[in-house]
């Protein structure tokens, strides 16, 4: 049997355009973060986990030892973890198995980019199949506007209720991102904003589109002995589920979206998790893009297929509704690509041990992470919860 795995700590850098630090200067204030929280220092961790987008973004080769220093790695146990934008969930799989087995007590978990040093609309446009799909699929605009257009099409939901449910998502986490310290695109929207901005890849405007960021993420994963002996606020990991596409796009429906289904099923069955709907208080979902976040939701099960428009009008997913998602503003707010799933990890972890400040979910217990990576092909789940 697996050991039972706590979050004890998490540090998060300003998000934003860090042109005032060095890459490896960035990496350490999340690092520095973490253990002034814990009370640790780099002596106690028993092994390091990074990650970052692969080298062909970062313009810098093998970056765990340009970060070495920076994590307090040298003469210690390290591992790199990288599945693109999931590598934050992937990172936190890693640190949550290397504890789980038994092989470390703490580990520290960190995931890291700089955006703004690099070219991420170019890197990504070549990702694509390069006979028939990359000649007309512009990087991840491309993509995800076919998934939208999709699952559209698929439920004959109306051009106009998709656009008016997707303005809902820009406007509220747009807002919710003022009470995040650390997010980085903080503005006030109107709907009519949302849905007059120019247009980047049909459905998808300007406002539904996530940015680049520059940021760094770090979080300690403990054994159960450890994190009870340490009296901290723990976040229990409760369950998680990884589950993948195969690489030609077109050969697997991305409505019906099995390795979004499967992950999740994955880790509801060893979270005990039956109606997540109810069950759970709070999700961070990985939303790079509106019409994405409203896909997530049926996937998940937390709509019925067809009905996230309805949904998200609703309010059920608000920060004041039935199921909250992203209250920190999420990917369309913040997004240090290596680093933002494992934020989404980070946050949960807050929000379940009530450390979420102003940005908090009251009484929230119960958590759902999400990672979405690769050529929309991966999904990772985390569930926390604050209870062993």
């Amino acid at each position: 049997m697996a050991r039972a795995v706590a979050i004890i700590g998490v540090g998060q850098t300003k998000h934003g355009r860090r042109n005032e630090v060095t890459y490896p200067d960035m990496v350490r204030e999340a690092v520095q973060a973490v253990f002034a929280e814990t009370g640790l220092d780099p002596k106690d961790i028993d092994g390091i986990v990074c990650g970052t987008m692969p080298s062909m973004m970062e313009g810098v080769a093998l970056t765990h030892f340009y970060f070495a220093d920076a994590l307090g790695a040298v003469g210690k146990p390290m591992m790199k973890t990288e599945t693109c934008g999931t590598t934050g969930m992937s990172l936190a799989h890693t640190g949550y198995y290397w504890v789980a087995s038994g092989m470390a007590d703490l580990v520290l978990v960190v995931g890291s980019e700089k955006m703004y040093e690099g070219d991420s609309q170019a890197t990504m446009s070549t990702v694509m199949e390069p006979f028939y799909l990359r000649p007309f699929l512009t990087g991840a605009p491309g993509v995800f506007s076919i998934q939208a257009q999709q699952w559209m099409a698929r439920y004959k939901i109306p051009e106009e209720k998709s656009r008016e449910a997707a303005a809902k998502i820009s406007v509220d986490h747009h807002r919710d991102a003022h009470d995040n310290p650390y997010a980085h695109i903080k503005v006030d929207l109107t709907l009519e904003d949302v849905k007059n901005s120019r247009v980047i890849n049909y459905p998808i405007r300007f406002w539904d589109v996530c940015p680049n960021s520059d940021g760094a993420c770090a979080v300690i994963f403990a054994s159960e002995d450890q994190a009870k002996k340490m009296s901290l606020k723990p976040a229990w990991v409760k369950g998680l589920g990884f589950c993948g596409d195969e690489y030609w796009y077109g050969d697997s429906d991305k409505v019906a979206w099995q390795c979004a289904m499967i992950a999740a099923k994955q880790a509801y069955d060893l979270a005990g998790i039956s109606n997540p709907r109810r069950e759970l208080n709070v999700a961070e979902i990985y939303n790079p893009f509106t019409w994405i976040e409203m896909l997530h939701y049926e996937c998940f099960g937390f709509s019925e297929p067809g009905r996230a428009c309805d949904d998200v009008l609703k309010g059920v997913f608000a920060r004041g509704g039935e199921l909250p998602c992203d209250p920190s503003g999420g990917v369309l707010c913040t997004n240090p690509i290596g680093a933002t799933a494992l934020i989404r990890v980070a946050e949960t972890a807050l929000q379940v041990t009530g450390q979420a400040g102003a940005h908090q979910i009251e009484g929230a217990k119960l958590g759902l992470a999400h990672g979405l990576g690769g050529v929309s092909q991966f999904n990772g789940l985390m569930i926390l919860g604050s209870e062993l």
